[in-house]
């Protein structure tokens, strides 16, 4: 009893760790979760007193679990890519209330990757995010990802590096200093509230696309241009009676609520000063299980 308690310890310290991986691949808050679980259940039925590292060991479990989930995910067929025949499906947003991290959301924060970059890796055949996700976002060596992929080293590294081009290409480097992004994103709300289109366009990047998931019941879409999206925005912001700046990913984002319940979610990609995406989940199930409040 007392070794399989401090195996539940071992654990237990390395969650934090295994759902940021499991995140990062699924793009899924409650499906991370279910991967981290089922890494349990295989460290509890496995003999790991050879292992010398129990968390690099955890990582390729978890690892196998998300690709078994995402291989199966593309099998079903449920889950349309992103901007895949008109629908946007945007990944889970972590969204830290009131600038307060949990402890453990402190570590899935962490590196966070943001939205934009999330949506393209839902692009990337469940291979290449293992390879890229392990590797570049995790420092997993290639000898030790081969393995789960079944491919040899080598293989494994063209994956990862065809999937770098890919993230590079379609998520270019985005501005990183926080405070800036935040005046930013300040101004876009303070715009948007008072209906001024002038200064919605002077902070809006040219070519600008914006992305919003409704869910199931509500039509997804998709705008391009800063006249379009700063239409939109003062439209949407009628409908929000309160509206505030907190991170999301990790960085300045927007949460909205109307008669206390939330309203959506925005992630902002801001490049030169410039907002040149936004992404926004306005599916009410999937607000619901953010556990957002007023």
């Amino acid at each position: 009893m007392s070794g399989n308690n401090s195996l539940a310890d071992r654990f237990e310290a390395e969650r934090p760790g295994l759902r940021a991986v499991a995140y990062r691949m699924l793009g899924s808050l409650a499906e991370a979760e279910d991967a981290v679980q089922e890494s349990w259940l295989k460290l509890s039925r496995t003999d790991v007193s050879e292992v010398k590292n129990l968390g690099a060991w955890l990582t390729t479990v978890v690892g196998r679990v998300c690709l078994d989930m995402l291989r199966s995910r593309a099998s079903r067929r449920e889950d349309p890519l992103p901007e895949q025949d008109g629908q946007v499906r945007l990944p889970d947003p972590m969204v830290t209330q009131l600038g307060r991290a949990h402890p453990e959301q402190e570590v899935l924060v962490a590196d966070a990757v943001g939205i934009a970059l999330m949506v393209v890796l839902e692009t990337l055949s469940p291979a290449e995010r293992l390879a890229f996700v392990l590797h570049d976002l995790f420092d997993v060596p290639f000898d030790d990802i081969a393995p789960v992929l079944g491919r040899t080293a080598v293989s494994t590294r063209q994956l990862a590096s065809r999937a770098r081009r890919r993230v590079h290409g379609a998520a270019p480097a985005a501005d990183t200093d926080n405070a800036r992004k935040s005046d930013v994103v300040d101004a876009f709300l303070t715009a948007s509230r008072n209906g001024d289109f002038q200064a919605l366009l002077a902070v809006l990047d040219p070519d600008v696309v914006a992305r919003s998931d409704g869910g199931t019941l509500v039509p997804s879409i998709l705008r391009r241009g800063a006249a379009d999206v700063a239409s939109q925005a003062i439209t949407f912001t009628r409908y929000a009676a309160d509206a505030r700046l907190v991170p999301v990913n990790g960085t300045p984002g927007v949460v909205s609520f109307a008669e206390g319940r939330p309203l959506s979610v925005m992630s902002f990609t801001i490049r030169d000063g410039r907002i040149t995406g936004l992404d926004v989940l306005t599916d009410p199930d999937r607000l619901t299980t953010l556990g957002l409040t007023a």
